[in-house]
Parts: structure tokens; sequence; C-alpha cells
């Protein structure tokens, strides 16, 4: 097994060091995946979108019938203080998340008044500049609210993401586009996606059934405000095999160009690189205090 990176979780007041003992076969999120979370970077002395991120984290636990224990700028203010853990240059995943400890009535659904709060940082190195991808197309598809809580950023949305990804791999893709169930591009296994075609830029309207990136969000506005025709729209696989460029925004990675689509190459275009110029200025335009 691989060993950790450096860890610093904080639970119920105090700061651990790795990867502390917190829940137990009888914790309702264990057998049952009542578990939310949140995902922002720290790295380069900036935490872009942290609050963001921490009041999204509350809404997903109300969505998943939890009740929210922490206000989103105490969640901040504890990353900040978590950051000081780790040296300057090394590149942070911050995780605020929640889960039901105790069993509600009917077993199944967790007890709200049990919800438990932990904030996990890790060490994650930042993609290298020249990084890119290659994608295929998923034979699984993104659910829809009717059949999973696709309104919370939960854990037991991701094994269907992760079995999309493993497929890609074993093909020897790096990532895979998902389709909704109307057999429209939603999203990739654990990113956003773009397209440009014409100097247009195009991503999938958001339709309920795949994650509303914030940082998703952010590169609209970006490229907006630059002066690029952006537009959430319906968009069928067929439309990224035409694409002039494509590339994908997420908070793990930030902006990613996709290189090749199944069996088309495709050159590293200027928009992606124009939405990481444009984002990596954002973040570093609000260092927290």
């Amino acid at each position: 097994m691989a060993e950790m990176s450096k860890t610093r979780t904080w639970v119920e007041g105090k700061w651990y060091e790795g990867n502390p003992p917190l829940i137990g076969p009888r914790t309702h999120s264990f057998w049952l995946g009542s578990n939310v979370f949140d995902g922002a970077r720290g790295f380069e002395g900036v935490m872009p979108d942290i609050d963001l991120h921490c009041a999204r984290l509350n809404r997903s636990a109300i969505n998943l019938g939890m009740k929210p224990t922490m206000r989103f700028e105490e969640m901040v203010e504890l990353a900040v203080e978590g950051m000081k853990k780790f040296e300057a240059d090394e590149a942070v995943y911050i995780r605020p998340m929640y889960w039901s400890e105790n069993d509600g009535p009917g077993i199944i659904d967790g007890d709200p008044e049990s919800t438990r709060f932990c904030l996990c940082l890790f060490e994650a190195a930042m993609p290298p500049k020249d990084a890119s991808n290659s994608l295929t197309l998923s034979p699984f598809r993104r659910p829809t609210l009717e059949t999973m809580p696709v309104n919370a950023k939960a854990g037991c949305l991701y094994p269907n993401s992760a079995r999309a990804s493993r497929e890609a791999k074993t093909r020897g893709f790096d990532n895979a586009i998902m389709l909704d169930a109307l057999g429209n591009v939603a999203e990739l296994t654990s990113a956003n996606i773009f397209m440009v075609k014409e100097g247009e830029v195009l991503t999938p309207f958001w339709n309920g059934t795949f994650l509303n990136g914030i940082t998703r969000q952010r590169i609209i506005k970006l490229l907006s405000g630059a002066g690029y025709n952006v537009h959430e729209t319906t968009l069928t696989y067929q439309d990224f095999l035409e694409a002039d460029e494509i590339f994908s925004t997420g908070n793990y990675g930030k902006v990613v160009p996709v290189h090749k689509l199944d069996g088309r190459d495709l050159g590293l275009g200027p928009v992606a690189a124009k939405a990481k110029e444009l984002y990596w200025t954002f973040a570093h335009a609000k260092v927290p205090a």
C-alpha cells in the first residue's frame, strides 16, 4: 500500500497527524454512506474560493439529511490555521467533511443530531504546468436527483465515477466523458468539461445531474470577463468530437487541456491556456488574511 502524504486533521478541537481512526463498524457513515465533503486547494500562499467550498459543504449536509455543526467562516479560519502546518512550497488538498455517527429512525436514516465534522488537509502536488489528458466516452452515465443525491457533494456518488474512471484507464485513456440520463454530455468522472468551436466557448448546461463546480463557475466568469462568449448549453458527444479545443476544470487540477479524444488528436489550444492564466491571476489576487 502506498504511503500517505503529509496529513493534518482537525476534529473536535484538536489537530492530529496522519490518519486518525474516527469511525467504527457501527458508525452510520461506515456502512450506509452518509457522508459529504468538499475540496479546496492551498498552493503558493493562496486558497482560492475557500469560502465558497466551505459554504457548499453545509448545503450538501442539509441535502443529505445531516445537521451542519460549523459555520463556513469557522471552517475557513481552521483551513488558514491548518495551512500553517505545511511548508510554503507544499501544495495541499483541503477537505472539510460531515458524516452521520448514529442510526436514526428506521436504521437506514442517519441521525441528524449525531452529525460530526472534521477538516483534513494533506499534501497533494498540483499537476505539472504541461499536464494534459486523453478522453474517451464512458459506458456509464450520471444519475438524476430521482435516483441519487446529486444536489450534494456526497461520497456515495463517487463509486459510479470511479468505475467509469477505471474502465477508461483499462482502454488506455486518462479520463472519460460521462453522459446524463438523456444521452447528453454531463461532465468527466471527476471534473467539469468545456469545448471551443470557432472561437466560442461551450460547456454543458447545468441540469442537476452533475456537480456545478466552483472552479467551473469561476472559469465561466473569468472567460466572460475577458471578452469570450461562453455558452452553457446542451451538448452531445458528437459536438466534442468536432470541437477545436477541449479542456476540463476542477478543484484538484484547476484547468487541464485535453490532447486526445478517442482516436482524434487535439492541440493544446489557446483558450485553455488563457483560462489557466486568468485563474492563476484571480487566485493570487485573493490571498487570505
